[in-house]
């Protein structure tokens, strides 16, 4: 019998094998230059209190950290089909955006089946030192990052190297309180002075709604 067994291991496939480990969903969502403190009253708890108690749920973690992340794992039942349990945590956040803010609700939530543990781990190096980090990292953010997750049964890949170019506006309340100018004030000269702005086609007529300067 143990004989038998052994050999119908290396034939069996792998979906008849039961699942081992609970399956879980992670919630991600940012307010760039937030606190931990900010990030977490702001994006973690309401986004908490709307997940809570879904349908097939063990426990649920999170983590808000300096830079304005959040990321929230909620842990199913082992066998529970992940599928639905992102579904009904995709309609919980729908409820839960009103309560985020706009620079949140701009920039998106993302949802993905993943699995608590690494399968693979990947390291790129320039062998005569060449090319530095950077470069190695924004390599593979463009050349490697989708063909690895339109692999079958990855969930996510996470460019641990790569590093993205932000300004932290720091502000003087004193100076803001003469001025007469309020932070959103500062929020929107700063978007205005990096809007992509059409230029349009020479000879064709105006768009609808669409102011001219002579």
């Amino acid at each position: 019998m143990v004989l038998a067994g052994a050999i119908s291991v290396l034939t069996l496939p792998i979906a008849q094998f039961p699942d081992i480990a609970p399956g879980t969903v992670n919630i991600t969502a940012a307010y760039t230059g937030a606190s931990a403190a900010v990030t977490e009253r702001l994006l973690t708890e309401p986004l908490e209190t709307q997940i809570n108690g879904v349908e097939g749920m063990i426990y649920m973690s999170s983590s808000s950290t300096a830079n304005g992340a959040c990321l929230i794992t909620v842990t199913f039942d082992i066998g529970y089909d992940l599928d639905i349990g992102a579904v009904d945590i995709q309609n919980r956040v729908q409820t839960a955006q009103a309560q985020l803010p706009e620079v949140t609700q701009r920039a998106g939530i993302s949802i993905l089946k993943e699995s608590q543990d690494l399968t693979m781990l990947i390291n790129l190096i320039s062998p005569n030192g060449t090319f530095d980090g950077v470069f190695l990292g924004n390599y593979a953010q463009i050349n490697l990052i989708d063909p690895l997750t339109r692999v079958p049964g990855v969930g996510d890949v996470e460019n641990f190297g790569v590093l993205n170019y932000s300004i932290r506006v720091w502000l003087d309340p004193e100076k803001m309180a003469g001025l007469g100018v309020t932070t959103q004030d500062v929020v929107n000269a700063v978007t205005n002075q990096n809007a992509d702005v059409a230029a349009g086609v020479i000879g064709q007529p105006p768009m609808p709604g669409t102011p001219m300067t002579l």
